[in-house]
């Protein structure tokens, strides 16, 4: 452990799973204590919990759907109350909006329920989160959002999500503007195509699909959840106190 974000309080949304995982453990093993949200899925934010217990981090799971009517009162209520418990104080340092959904539809195919489902869970609640968290942090605090490729590279069966992250990257240059006076960077980081439950249902058993998700990359491999979480605990850092508004390509050069 280098323990550089030793006394640092982190929230990672969605940090059962994939890269939420990776960078909830990652980010403990830096030396800060993380509180692992999930949605729905908690044994798998249990186990992250205990794995990172056992390698010798601190963590705490949070359950609270998003994109639900009240979500972000809900989830800052038990990081709160959590918070005093261990702390003392309500203070967040670091940031991570990780919590997503990406379903492949054309122009065709996308309904209204599934464009609003999209921008409520990856614009609108990454949203609120933040301004939540802002109240919530001194200067040398991180917000970092998880973007994607897809808003550099066009992908027509993407395209609400692509869309509603395309907000994201419009967000945090905004908010690095805003927040830059108080001392806190926020920062978007893009992923390429990960083997994770998100891209299961065209990735996993298509030969095909993998290979070309594989030939995106100059590297010629997808992008690993640790990738990503390497580049988030950079941006964590104090290493990253000047960099600020950035799209934080980790896509392995697929956008080239």
């Amino acid at each position: 452990m280098s323990r550089s974000l030793a006394g640092k309080v982190a929230l990672v949304t969605g940090g059962s799973r994939g890269i939420g995982r990776a960078i909830a453990q990652r980010l403990a093993a830096d030396g800060a204590l993380v509180a692992v949200h999930y949605g729905r899925q908690a044994e798998a934010a249990a186990a992250v919990v205990a794995a990172i217990e056992a390698d010798g981090g601190q963590a705490f799971a949070l359950g609270q759907p998003l994109g639900v009517a009240g979500d972000v009162a809900g989830l800052f209520g038990q990081l709160d109350a959590v918070m005093a418990r261990r702390t003392g104080s309500t203070r967040l340092d670091i940031l991570v909006n990780n919590a997503g959904v990406a379903t492949h539809a054309d122009l065709a195919g996308t309904t209204s329920e599934l464009f609003d489902e999209h921008f409520a869970i990856n614009a609108r609640a990454p949203f609120f989160i933040t301004q939540a968290a802002a109240e919530r942090m001194d200067a040398g605090g991180r917000v970092i959002t998880i973007g994607t490729g897809l808003t550099k590279q066009v992908k027509p069966e993407l395209v609400a999500y692509a869309m509603s992250k395309a907000a994201i990257d419009v967000m945090s240059q905004t908010l690095a503007k805003e927040l830059a006076p108080r001392g806190i960077t926020v920062n978007v980081v893009a992923p390429g195509v990960v083997d994770t439950d998100m891209n299961a249902g065209w990735l996993r058993g298509d030969d095909a699909a993998r290979a070309h998700a594989e030939g995106m990359s100059p590297f010629g491999r997808l992008t690993e959840p640790e990738d990503v979480a390497s580049v988030v605990a950079f941006a964590a850092s104090d290493d990253a106190r000047f960099v600020t508004g950035q799209f934080l390509d980790a896509t392995g050069g697929a956008v080239l």
